[in-house]
This record gives structure tokens, C-alpha cells and sequence, in this order.
């Protein structure tokens, strides 16, 4: 794994044997919370989380919990970010739509999986500085967008595959249209932050099929841009 940005400390000086052990860990506990995807586990242990945990928080990036970020978002919990890459089933030549740009770390790990990802956010910020990471690590295959994800990204559809890193009360409609037959949806559902669901939706040419997951708990997806 590459190095952390300067500003973006993990831990100490001199403790790389703690910090090599606390990715260790961090790749059991992926696997023990039902990551086994090879491909999957591969690409979250090239994609170090520790460049897109910052400030204080920088020191729990290897712990499988969610931490907040700017705008008032998260960074997800890694295991919910592995199992929800896992669902989808990401192919080497797929193009990819991520709606919740966030701290860049989902965009990153699915770099590594498919040929191209578009990752959109309504907060300006969020989007400027995930792609700053991005340029550090020479991830040349993601494109960032300040936009409303709701609507999606009609001027590049269809895609193979859509995730939405926020919770709708349902699958939003454009994003269905611009999922391809046999493409793969996976986001959160629910219509209160405390009861959502996890779920899968593949489009066949019958329409849409549901599998719902699990249980997760996500910030809500909104409508137009944030104010930063």
C-alpha cells in the first residue's frame, strides 16, 4: 500500500509494525463479518482507508466502524462498504455510478474492480477534495461530479452497475432507467434514518427483481446541491 498524505498521520513514527498489524486485522474482521469475495478483499487491501480518514479520526481508520467527515456525512463502516461492493458483482469492464461520493473510499475500492466509475455528490467540498485523493493515488479511472444524485447521470447511461451511499424510501426512479438489462443496483432503503434496509436490485427483462440484504443505517439522499 502506498504511503498516507503528510497531513493525514495514521500513527506514530517508528510504529509500522502496530500499524502493519492493525491492517491485518482490519482484513480479518472483513472477512469474518462475510466479505470473501478475492477480488473484493484484494482491492480494500490496496485502497489504504487511511487516506480518506482525517484530523482526529485519523487514527481509527483501521477499526470497522463509520466516522464522520466534513458536510456532516460519514465514512462508512468498512465491512457495510465490502458487502455492499460484494452485492454488486462489479466486472472488469463495467462502468460504474456511485451516488454519495463522500470521503472518496467506496469510488477508490471500485477503481480497482471495473473500468470506469463516475461518483457523484451534492456537496462541492466532498467532491473536490475525494478528488484530490484521487490525483494523489493516481486513480485516473474515477470521475467526480458535483451534482444532484437523485436524478443520476442521464448523459452517461446506462450502467452496469449503481450504488447509492444514501438511504431513499424507495429506489429512485431515475436511477432504475438508467440501469442496463441484467445491471446490478445496490443501495439503502427506508423512510427513517433509524430502519433501513440493505438491498439488491437486478434489472431483467421482466422488470426489476429485490433482495433485500440487511439491515444498515445510512444518511438520507437529498435533493438538490449542499450549500458547501
Amino acid at each position: 500500500m502506498t504511503r498516507p498524505p503528510e497531513d493525514q498521520p495514521l500513527t506514530d513514527p517508528g510504529s509500522s509494525h502496530e500499524l502493519a498489524e492493525r491492517k491485518m486485522r482490519f482484513l480479518f474482521a472483513l472477512r469474518s463479518r462475510g466479505v470473501t469475495d478475492s477480488r473484493v478483499l484484494t482491492a480494500m487491501e490496496m485502497i489504504d482507508r487511511g487516506h480518506f480518514v482525517r484530523g482526529i479520526f485519523a487514527d481509527r481508520a483501521y477499526e470497522d466502524m463509520p466516522l464522520p467527515i466534513a458536510c456532516g456525512q460519514t465514512i462508512s463502516q468498512p465491512s457495510v462498504v465490502g458487502l455492499m461492493t460484494q452485492a454488486l458483482a462489479v466486472n472488469p469492464r463495467d462502468t460504474v455510478l456511485e451516488i454519495g461520493t463522500g470521503s472518496g473510499y467506496q469510488a477508490a475500492i471500485l477503481s480497482q474492480l471495473a473500468r470506469r466509475v463516475y461518483t457523484v455528490d451534492r456537496y462541492r467540498r466532498l467532491v473536490r477534495e475525494a478528488g484530490e485523493v484521487f490525483r494523489q493515488l493516481d486513480l485516473a479511472n474515477i470521475t467526480t461530479i458535483a451534482a444532484d444524485g437523485s436524478f443520476g447521470l442521464p448523459d452517461q447511461a446506462p450502467f452496469d452497475r449503481i450504488i447509492v451511499t444514501a438511504a431513499a424510501e424507495d429506489p429512485p426512479g431515475p436511477l432504475l432507467d438508467q440501469l442496463k438489462l441484467g445491471g446490478i443496483m445496490v443501495l439503502p432503503v427506508g423512510q427513517s434514518d433509524t430502519v433501513q434496509s440493505l438491498i439488491k436490485v437486478t434489472r431483467t427483462e421482466r422488470g426489476f427483481d429485490y433482495e433485500e440484504l440487511r439491515p444498515v443505517r445510512f444518511v438520507p439522499l437529498v435533493e438538490g446541491l449542499g450549500s458547501e
